[in-house]
């Protein structure tokens, strides 16, 4: 009879840990900004400088600290991966502003907001200062 008890037990919390662990592997969706920067004439521009960061609020967010920079390839895009600083369950991502420069003669700015486990994209004009 202890045996079958026993059994039964093991049987039970088994289960119970096997459900357990099925349900809370919610595996976490990639969360990227893709910036495409397009000169004056709507033609894609490549190797401009594309730079994310947040406004100053008051009081300032601390546990989201982003100031990123990359450059255009040939087709005018730039992808931001933002995975790794989101947290599953965190509401809410991120507002950053945009800023795209070249030769310190071009300037574009923009604002894309990053929500979570999604591909946000944003274009922005680049043109004379």
């Amino acid at each position: 009879m202890n045996k079958v008890i026993l059994k039964s037990i093991g049987i039970v919390v088994g289960g119970l840990l096997l459900s357990t662990t099925f349900n809370s592997c919610k595996k976490e969706s990639p969360t990227t900004a893709r910036i495409t920067v397009l000169d004056t004439g709507g033609l894609v521009f490549p190797n401009a400088m594309v730079r994310l960061y947040p406004t100053p609020t008051i009081p300032a967010p601390a546990e989201i600290t982003i100031d990123d920079t990359l450059f255009t390839g040939p087709d005018g895009d730039c992808t931001f991966d933002y995975t790794d600083k989101f947290n599953l369950g965190q509401a809410g991502f991120a507002v950053l502003d945009i800023e795209v420069r070249s030769d310190d003669t071009l300037y574009g700015e923009g604002i894309i907001k990053i929500v979570e486990e999604e591909a946000n994209t944003e274009t922005v004009i680049i043109q004379p200062l």
